[in-house]
């Protein structure tokens, strides 16, 4: 079975999942671990990630998933703010439109992935220009939780996740 693993990575926490991913996989004839690219050779099983830009995938993900068709597709992902499986659900909603119907989808992994500084600051100045706004201090909690992952726990999990699917598959 030719397995591709293409993903979209900002601050390396997709990167992360990926490698954890094809660590899992190194018994498995992999043909493709990479960035998108024009170059993505056929596969039998397609796992694709992405980082969460403002609740949907990166537009080079996109266009990837759309590309494909009659194929067999797995999908992860990192979000900086959500961290229950409720969000993650409605995460992979938004991406299942850019999924042809003719393809088979295996499953799919979310996991918290740590925030570029930056956000915090503007959480932060968010809440200073309106401090009685509670949710600017869940935002800025939110933001410090996310700094430890996606951590031991999550990478044990994404790697019985992709075990699980290669054994039905």
């Amino acid at each position: 079975m030719k397995i591709a693993i293409i993903y979209s990575s900002k601050t390396g926490n997709t990167k992360t999942l990926a490698e954890t991913i094809k660590e899992a996989l190194k018994n498995q004839n992999l043909v493709y671990f990479n960035t998108p690219s024009e170059n993505i050779p056929t596969a039998d099983i397609y796992i694709i990630g992405s980082w969460t830009f403002k609740g949907s995938p990166t537009d080079d993900i996109v266009q990837i998933l759309k590309k494909l068709k009659n194929k067999k597709i797995a999908y992860f992902g990192t979000a900086g703010y959500g961290d229950n499986t409720e969000y993650y659900h409605k995460l992979f909603e938004r991406v299942k439109p850019y999924i042809d119907s003719s393809n088979e989808i295996l499953g799919y992994f979310y996991c918290q992935g740590k925030m570029p500084i930056q956000i915090k600051t503007k959480y932060e100045q968010m809440l200073k220009e309106n401090p009685s706004e509670t949710k600017y201090k869940k935002m800025i909690a939110t933001f410090d939780n996310a700094l430890s992952h996606p951590n031991e726990e999550d990478l044990n999990n994404v790697k019985k996740w992709i075990n699980q699917i290669i054994d039905k598959n």
